[in-house]
């Protein structure tokens, strides 16, 4: 089993058993949720991923207390998910959303000694998206509606020794993060964050997708991207900016969850009171830290932003689900962009990157 799952992102290494047509079209489209992740079909008993599941990966990923990600899309066949230059693309009825979580024993060392932890599933049905989320436990992964904890230890990036509670999410947590107004939406697979290649090399995800027969509607050029954040040959405010959207931006925006802050993270967003630049909290509690403004330019260690980056306390903490670590990698990446951030040179928009090659 930690073999198959430190392989997940190998593509082509063997042949894999087709999804089961029985099992999706009766467990995924109608409201009856598997008790079993083995009951779908959408992996061997080693973990492999079934023919036809697409492997993906984002510029940008969530931070997720440093766990490894293995992210797939299963569309029904004859469907194809519809373009979008802003929001996660529009994906067909039936479509199932994939991702799986895993420790390895030293995050230095991704590809070994990797635990499985839990499988999250998005199912487009026809009254909606479901979240559903399945533990591993001995003889396979089951469906945990109400979260739960699950110990955790682990080497981190620094060498550091680390014992979490990794937390599995419940439903209204799932519904918490992604929402849009009142419905659940998936908030990941964009065109901007798909815009790259699969962990950054190769062929462009969106190109692959459309030439595939998965993606309609594909501009022949001008797509959004993302910015890898990691990546320091990019614009400093090119990945701070897609750090904040994807860690922040699904509920600081004006649909989400914390819409009524008035601090909007999105790609899209350009006014920057709205992204932070001296606003004052809506409601100035624990959380702010004692200081007046979300982002004080040039003052990173005087903003409530960055505050509540490092702040590990429950209330305080952002985001305030799914870590239970300060990432120390993203808080440097904000406090060098908060820092270089005078008051005569505002954040920019994350910015468009035209593509290079013409469509398919």
């Amino acid at each position: 089993m930690k073999r198959a799952w430190a392989a997940l992102l190998l593509l082509g290494a063997a042949p894999v058993p087709a999804v089961r047509p029985d099992l999706v079209r009766h467990d995924l489209l109608q409201a009856t949720d598997a008790p079993h992740l083995a009951d779908y079909g959408l992996f061997d008993a080693s973990g492999a991923p079934a023919a036809g599941l697409q492997p993906y990966t984002l510029n940008t990923p969530l931070f997720s207390d440093g766990a490894e990600k293995y992210r797939y899309v299963w569309l029904p066949p004859g469907t194809q998910a519809q373009y979008r230059a802003s929001g996660a693309l529009a994906f067909p009825i039936g479509t199932v959303l994939v991702k799986r979580f895993a420790f390895p024993a030293d995050l230095r060392q991704p590809t070994q000694n990797v635990r499985p932890i839990e499988t999250r599933l998005l199912i487009h049905r026809p009254a909606g998206w479901v979240a559903l989320s399945y533990v591993e436990q001995d003889g396979g992964a089951v469906l945990k509606r109400a979260g739960m904890k699950v110990p955790v230890q682990f080497i981190d990036k620094a060498g550091r020794a680390q014992a979490i509670d990794y937390a599995v999410p419940n439903q209204n947590q799932c519904k918490t993060c992604h929402q849009d107004g009142e419905a659940i939406t998936p908030i990941g697979p964009t065109a901007g964050n798909l815009n790259g290649g699969l962990n950054g090399h190769g062929a462009n995800q969106l190109m692959h997708w459309a030439a595939s027969g998965r993606l309609a509607g594909l501009p022949a050029a001008g797509w959004p991207r993302l910015a890898r954040w990691d990546n320091a040959a990019e614009p400093l405010n090119a990945r701070a900016r897609a750090y904040l959207a994807v860690n922040c931006g699904h509920c600081h925006s004006r649909g989400g969850f914390a819409s009524n802050s008035g601090l909007y993270l999105v790609p899209e967003e350009t006014t920057p009171a709205h992204l932070g630049v001296l606003k004052r909290p809506v409601a100035a509690g624990r959380g702010s830290g004692g200081h007046e403004f979300s982002i004080l330019p040039g003052q990173p260690e005087k903003s409530i932003l960055l505050h509540r980056m490092i702040a590990s306390e429950p209330g305080i903490m952002m985001p305030q689900f799914g870590r239970a670590l300060a990432h120390d990698e993203g808080v440097a990446l904000i406090r060098e962009w908060i820092a270089q951030m005078g008051i005569g040179a505002m954040p920019g928009p994350t910015g468009a990157a035209p593509a290079a090659a013409t469509a398919p």
